[in-house]
Order: structure tokens, then sequence, then C-alpha cells
């Protein structure tokens, strides 16, 4: 089992289609895993072991069968508890979504069966992917698995500790605000935003529509690559989806080269404020990158200084209105319907016991900036702010190639310690939100550990919208960089198996 948990996600796939492994054995390798440490983790809300091993034994079917297998083709990966699945529960992690079973895939779900695929489960989440810690699960709190007593980052944390955990060696998430790049720095992992429109929403349930984007996680930079190649593209059924070929991510990923490449430094996010070890390892980086053949040069994007207000009145406000739907009437949790009370009253009851505190907070502030006499004042003056943001970014990328900077200010925080605080909670998005508003190509790959406590810091690398080909390319050359010299950085993982 270990050896088999301990490949790469590419070499596992080359070793299913060369016969060298089988999808079952595979499948069970990883499904014995999740039974041995998820108690220790708690990543995943549904695990499906007899539907996933079919799945598996039908990909060996195929290869028996003298079919040509796809690079990913009975590889398992786990799903963020957002996306619809028909085999298994989708609750975004919610008490008002409990025990739903969708009656389709989304977009995600299936293109990654069709590729072949095998879905292991669906991992724990910031409900309704609202959160920066996955402390705002309905069902339960998930630990890092560098050190369980701290989060494992937000909302897609699940996913995140699951891959840093060896019990899935792909996951999928969602980057509403950095909810996948934030988890992957604080766990370690490679986690990208692909451009917006880039991956389809379609069957994914909405959290801010203009923002959230699907992307992937991974233990290395080929593997995200491969991962988010197989599931993206034009899709007819999402109206916000880019019809033009998926950038060359994968070729950029093997390839690596930087040299004579210019790379953006943001100084408003290079903040004295952030964790020392935070920007110890981040300069570090820099350093790095300039010996490869890069040329860095500091770049000003003074409007990223609102994005985080920005973030904070457009997000509640989508939130507000997508969550409408959940109105007791149709499906889900559905409280006081005993024949004596109006279906505004049952409306009432169920929003109240089905949404947990942080979701009710978000509606709370979405609908009140979309108020009469409110909306320009908030609403309005938020999205002219994110026009600045698009701006900044595109002044930028006329003078280099790539922008820079640290995913988070710090490494992973206590479990408990931000609960109670949520602008504290709501600072770990500050380096990500940007590129969310803009709907720039973003990723975060690991750049060491910072020596106050030994936790992973990420480096975050944003490429113009359609050219995330370019943010694989520089992550891949620091991988490789790094690896080279320290060894692959998830192998000095507590969790870590054969790495």
């Amino acid at each position: 089992m270990s050896d088999i948990v301990s490949l790469s996600a590419a070499d596992l796939g080359t070793a299913i289609k060369t016969g060298e492994v089988s999808a079952e054995e595979a499948a069970t390798a990883y499904l014995d895993r999740i039974e041995a440490v998820d108690g220790e983790i708690d990543a995943f809300l549904h695990v499906r072991r007899e539907t996933a091993l079919d799945q598996a034994r039908a990909v060996d079917a195929r290869r028996a069968a003298g079919e040509e297998l796809g690079p990913l083709a009975g590889v398992p990966v786990a799903h963020k508890d957002v996306f619809t699945t028909k085999d298994m529960p989708t609750t975004a992690a919610s008490k008002i979504l409990e025990g739903w079973h969708p009656p389709y895939d989304a977009t995600v779900t299936a293109r990654l069966r069709e590729a072949g695929l095998v879905i292991l489960g669906k991992t724990n989440m910031d409900e309704f992917a609202m959160g920066s810690s996955t402390e705002n699960s309905a069902y339960q709190v998930t630990r890092n698995p560098w050190d369980t007593s701290r989060i494992p980052g937000g909302s897609s944390g699940g996913s995140s500790a699951a891959v840093a955990a060896f019990q899935a060696p792909l996951a999928t998430g969602t980057d509403t605000g950095g909810s996948i790049r934030q988890p992957a720095a604080v766990c370690g992992l490679v986690g990208a935003k692909p451009t917006y429109g880039g991956s389809s929403r379609y069957g994914m349930i909405a959290f801010a529509s203009s923002l959230d984007t699907p992307g992937p996680f991974a233990r290395n930079v080929l593997d995200a690559a491969l991962l988010q190649e197989a599931f993206s593209g034009h899709d007819p059924l999402d109206s916000t989806s880019i019809d033009a070929p998926v950038p060359p991510i994968v070729e950029a990923a093997r390839n690596g080269e930087i040299d004579g490449l210019r790379i953006g430094v943001v100084r408003e996010l290079d903040s004295d404020g952030f964790q020392a070890g935070v920007r110890q390892r981040f300069h570090e980086s820099l350093e790095l990158l300039e010996s490869l053949g890069a040329k860095i040069v500091e770049v000003s994007c003074p409007s990223f200084d609102a994005a985080l207000s920005a973030y904070y009145l457009i997000a509640p406000s989508e939130c507000s209105s997508n969550l409408a739907r959940f109105d007791a009437m149709r499906y889900g949790l559905r409280v006081g319907d005993d024949g004596t009370r109006s279906a505004e009253e049952v409306m009432s009851l169920t929003r109240a016991q089905g949404f947990g505190p942080e979701v009710k907070r978000r509606i709370m502030l979405g609908t009140y900036a979309l108020s009469s006499g409110y909306y320009d004042a908030y609403y309005g003056s938020a999205q002219q702010v994110r026009t600045l943001i698009k701006r900044d970014f595109d002044a930028a990328f006329e003078n280099v190639d790539v922008l820079v900077s640290p995913t988070t200010p710090t490494t992973a925080f206590p479990i408990g310690e931000r609960a109670e605080d949520p602008m504290a909670m709501y600072l770990a998005d500050l380096c990500t939100i940007p590129s969310n508003l803009a709907g720039n190509a973003a990723l975060s790959v690991p750049c060491g550990l910072a020596p106050e406590d030994g936790l992973p810091v990420g480096l975050q690398i944003m490429a113009p919208p359609l050219a995330d080909d370019r943010a694989y390319r520089v992550a891949a050359a620091v991988e490789r960089a790094l690896t080279d010299r320290d060894g692959a950085l998830i192998a000095r993982s507590p969790y870590a198996v054969n790495a």
C-alpha cells in the first residue's frame, strides 16, 4: 500500500496504464489509508468504498480491452463537497443540505469521470465555502497534517488535508477569495486558481458567482497541471465559461524554464506585518528565481490595499442572492412544517436552523449592502474598486510576465485562535483576494518551512488571464530547484508515506 500511496499522480497514472498497478489496487490503497488516518485528520465527509472500487474496476476493464487510457485514468481523486455528485451526497458542509443526493454531476465531476479518475469521496469545507480555516463546517473541524492542533486552511481545507495526509493524490477545490491557494500554502501543497471562466462552475454550489473558480490540489506542480487540464475548457452549460483552448499548462509544468522572464514583486503584498518566517522564505524565493535567470522588478499596485474591503462587500452581496434559493420549499432541510405555520414562517425557521453563524453573518452583510439607499455607497463603490484593481494588474502585466507575493501573511494558525475574530480570519486572504476580483490566474507553490514553527510557506504566482501556463512555468522552476537542493518538502510532513 505505502508504495502506491507514495507515488505522484503522474507516476501512478503511468503505472496503471502499463499494467504495473491496477486501478483497483490504487483505489484500495487509498481507501485503506483513509480508514487508517482520517480519524485523526477529519478530511472527509463522505467515502463510498464500493462505489470507488467499481469505478476502478471499470478502468481496469477498459485497459484489459485494449483501450488507450489517459494520463490520470484510474488515479484516485477527492472532491470538495461543493461539487454535485449523483452517486453520493453533496452538502456544502451545511445542515441545510444534509443528506441531499443530487440528480446530476457537476461539469468538473463529469469530466474527471470521463478521464477515468476514481472518486474516493467528498471532503470537508467551510459551510458554503465561507471561511479561511474549515472551522465553519456544520459537521467537523479538519486538522492540518503538519500539526493537528492547527487549521488546514479554508474553505477547501478538507481537500488540502486529504492530499497532505496522503489520503488522496489529487483533490478538487474552489477558490473565491483564496480558498485553494491559502490551504495549499499552509499544507505544503500546490494549489491553483485558474483564470475565471477557464473551469466550469456548472453544478458547483454557488457562493459568489463572479468570483468562484474550481481548481486543483496536488503534491507537485505537474500533478496539479494534469488535474486542471482534465476538467478545464469551455462548457456551454456555464454562461461565464470562456470559449478558448486550455492554456498549455502541462507542457509548462514539465518545462519550468524561466531564463529571461520578468517577475514583478508586488510592493503592497510584502508587508512588515507578515510573519517573519514567511517573509524570509519569500525573499529567499526571489533570490532563487533571480539565480535561475529571471529578472526581478518591484511593482506597485496601490488599489490592492482596498481589495479586502471590496471583497467583503461583493462576496457577501452575491452570497445573499445565491443563498436565497435555500427556502425550505424545494429541497433540503425543512423545519416547522406542521400545518400550522405559513410558508414564510417555515422558511425563516429553516434558514435559522440550517445556516451556521458565518453564513448568516455574510447573508446579513450582503443584504444590507444591496438594500435601497446603500447599494451605491457599498456594493457600487466596491465594484469601482474592483475595476481599479483590474487596471493595476493590467498596468503591471505590461511591464512584467508574472507577479509574485507570499500566498498568506502567516503559516497555519491554531484551531480556535481566530474563531471569535472575523476580521483576523479574513486577513488570511489578504494576498489572494486581488486575483479573484480581477479574474486572472494564480497559484501557490511551496517555498520552504518557516524557521520559527517548521510549518509550510507558499509562494503565490499571478499571471494574466488565460496565461495560466506562465504561473506553472515559474512554479515548476521553484519546485525543481528546491527539490534538487532540499528534497521534496512534502517528504518532511509527519504524515508523509515513503516520499
